[in-house]
């Protein structure tokens, strides 16, 4: 962790000569505290006896600057060679030749001001859509509705035959080549095996959305503009993947 704070430090320390400015740790801490508290800005500027602006300041400068590691930690297929990711997944349930699994999640938001009707979830929830692959943590979001996986460039690279592998997804993913989805209404004997080893190894990617949950609390309903609730959302994926290692 020490690493990486010395990574962001000069995104997000105060340049000024005033005597009562934020150091960079305490900026840190401030963001920290809102991400796992899940709290309002202005409950974590009541426990820091500062402004609410000092407080929504220093959540955004930790937030852009987590987003200048995206790169290094989201990356498709993994860090592991491919080889190795196979194997791990096949001691699983024995299924052969995976590198991710796929699933989505809704992170619900306030309503946003301008084009409300394109952030509402089917539970009628304003919410930003988030796209999440084992092994790779979570790699896409845009606001709500359908298509996210087809309209994604994963999809495309994974139809030319880029990665040597196959994805995981359940019935709400479209089944391709290199995209299994169980069978939906399998039958006793190899369907009904096919069935249980893909819900057990892709049981995998279902745990990590939610301990990402459990870890950051604001995940609960983000108080904040479409926007900046991507920016928070690509903070916590940096964040999740610092602490998973």
């Amino acid at each position: 962790m020490f690493w990486h704070f010395q990574t962001i430090r000069p995104y997000i320390c105060n340049i000024t000569n005033r005597g009562h400015a934020l150091t960079s740790q305490q900026i840190l801490c401030i963001a920290l505290r809102f991400f796992a508290n899940g709290s309002f800005l202005y409950n974590v500027r009541d426990a820091e006896h500062l402004s609410k602006a000092t407080v929504c300041r220093a959540v955004r400068k930790v937030c852009l600057a987590l987003k200048r590691l995206l790169p290094i930690f989201v990356i498709f297929p993994g860090h592991k060679p491919v080889r190795a990711i196979k194997e791990e997944f096949h001691r699983i349930a024995g299924f052969p030749c995976v590198i991710g699994c796929i699933d989505g999640t809704h992170i619900p938001i306030k309503a946003p001001s301008h084009n409300e009707a394109n952030y509402v979830n089917r539970k009628s929830i304003h919410s930003i859509n988030v796209q999440s692959l084992f092994h790779t943590s979570f790699l896409m979001w845009r606001p709500s509705g359908p298509g996210l996986y087809r309209e994604s460039n994963l999809s495309n690279r994974l139809q030319r035959g880029e990665f040597d592998g196959l994805l995981l997804g359940d019935r709400d993913y479209p089944c391709q080549p290199r995209l299994l989805t169980p069978y939906p209404d399998p039958e006793p004997g190899p369907q009904q095996n096919f069935n249980q080893a893909h819900c057990r190894t892709r049981a995998r990617v279902e745990m990590t959305i939610g301990l990402l949950k459990a870890r950051f609390q604001c995940l609960r309903h983000l108080r904040v503009t479409p926007e900046r609730a991507c920016d928070i959302i690509v903070a916590y994926v940096v964040l999740h993947d610092i602490a998973t290692i």
